[in-house]
């Protein structure tokens, strides 16, 4: 039998943080759970927190296997040592004792005093002392290392009668996640067959909340728009005056040229490149958003930040992932285009990363904000009140205002992020893991 962990097998301590994150992370929901649940008005949020901490669940099962596999593997070391260290103790035990009877049997200072002076020169006499010193030292040295190895062994079975009872621990608490899990799963399926029979009830929530979704789109494809649109007049706008102070200093070289004769090579060419404007970076597909150092610095900025954007919201669990997602045991399907997370109402959101805010103000009867960050844009809706205006810089960890309620009166807030083609991205892949 044998054990083997590779270079990146998480420690102990690791396995016992994420164990601890984990849990906050189901109270938080279980929180969540209750609030939904008190409002005693079944719906589609309280399927998604359930179906969120049955996940959360199942990864703090699995946390509790890996340390389980690790103590298992620390056990078997331990015994291993033991082992092996009980059989050098005997080893050594044998030898001493043997160099013990030894000694005992030739005690007589007469046998030492017949084996000094019964050397063949004085040289021969100094060799057979140092032999007896040595052999005396070496007695010392096995006295020692069974000493040693008796402590080392005495360790070993600490060691190991401790490792068997965090193990039993352990159990202890999987045998305990394991019946909560079932209990989840139970809930959850009690749930499902109560939402399956208000499928209409349901269906009509969706349609309700996608003609929303679709109108917050489309207002914000049209905000993007005009940002574009801005980028590329100040872009051209730009490049007119790069143009036209060219030709004005050509003109200016031409006069000069008339009066002073200077060789032609002196003059400035036609073909030489105009001056003020930012050229595309080869590594990286150009946009009008980037026209500017600051735009590109932005981008830069958010690109390299991906999978390390802080939250939008220090509290709160997604209740509706990105994209199209089924509910269950039903042919009904919804789609979000950023994530929804919900949280109590008024609760503080942030600014994910620098940039600037391009909108603030109503969308479809709800405050929404829209940030620009070079050629990406993160959106807030479902606002209940800004602490920001249009034109207004932001550092990431901005209080931009605090989150709202969706159509049907729950605690929620949409976050999302677009590049400059409007396409949306999954947030999950940008923000920082929880």
């Amino acid at each position: 039998m044998a054990f083997a962990i590779g270079a990146s097998a998480q420690t102990k301590e690791e396995l016992q943080q994420k164990e601890r994150e984990l849990q906050k992370e189901i109270a938080d929901l279980n929180r969540s759970l209750n609030e939904t649940q008190s409002n005693k008005k079944l719906s589609l949020k309280q399927l998604a927190i359930i179906r969120n901490k049955i996940n959360k669940r199942e990864e703090l099962v699995n946390s509790i296997n890996k340390q389980v596999r690790q103590m298992d593997e620390t056990i078997f070391l331990n015994e291993r040592d033991i082992y092996r260290l009980r059989r050098e103790l005997d080893t050594l035990k044998v030898k001493y004792a043997k160099s013990i009877v030894f000694a005992y049997k030739n005690r007589s200072s007469y046998e030492y005093l017949n084996f000094l002076f019964s050397a063949s020169s004085f040289n021969d006499a100094i060799k057979r002392m140092n032999y007896l010193k040595s052999y005396r030292q070496n007695r010392e040295a096995q006295a020692q290392a069974i000493v040693k190895s008796d402590k080392l062994l005495q360790e070993k079975i600490t060691n190991l009668s401790t490792s068997k009872k965090e193990r039993l621990t352990v159990l202890v608490a999987q045998s305990a996640q394991l019946k909560e899990l079932q209990d989840d799963k139970k809930q959850q399926d009690q749930v499902v067959n109560e939402l399956k029979g208000k499928e209409k009830e349901l269906a009509r929530q969706i349609s309700d909340k996608d003609k929303q979704r679709r109108k917050v789109q489309d207002a914000m494809n049209a905000i993007i728009r005009r940002a574009i649109e801005d980028a590329k007049r100040k872009e051209a706008a730009a490049k007119q005056k790069a143009l036209d102070d060219q030709k004005k200093a050509n003109a200016a070289a031409d006069a000069t040229a008339k009066n002073n004769n200077p060789p032609v090579s002196a003059r400035p060419k036609s073909d030489e490149p105009i001056t003020g404007v930012t050229a595309t970076n080869r590594d990286r597909s150009y946009s009008p958003l980037e026209s500017t150092p600051e735009g590109k610095e932005m981008s830069i900025n958010f690109e390299n930040n991906k999978g390390r954007l802080p939250w939008p919201a220090a509290t709160g669990v997604v209740t509706a992932e990105f994209g199209v997602t089924q509910i269950p045991n039903t042919k009904l399907t919804r789609k979000t285009d950023g994530i929804e997370i919900s949280l109590p109402v008024g609760s503080t959101v942030r600014s994910v990363a620098d940039g600037v805010v391009i909108y603030a103000g109503e969308i479809d009867g709800e405050q929404a904000l829209v940030l620009q960050h070079g050629k990406y844009f993160t959106s807030y809706s479902n606002m209940s009140s800004l602490s920001v205006s249009k034109g207004q810089e932001v550092k990431a960890g901005s209080v931009l205002g605090k989150s709202g309620t969706s159509i049907d009166g729950e605690g929620i807030m949409i976050f999302s992020i677009m590049n400059d083609k409007g396409v949306q991205q999954n947030p999950r892949s940008w923000l920082k893991g929880r």
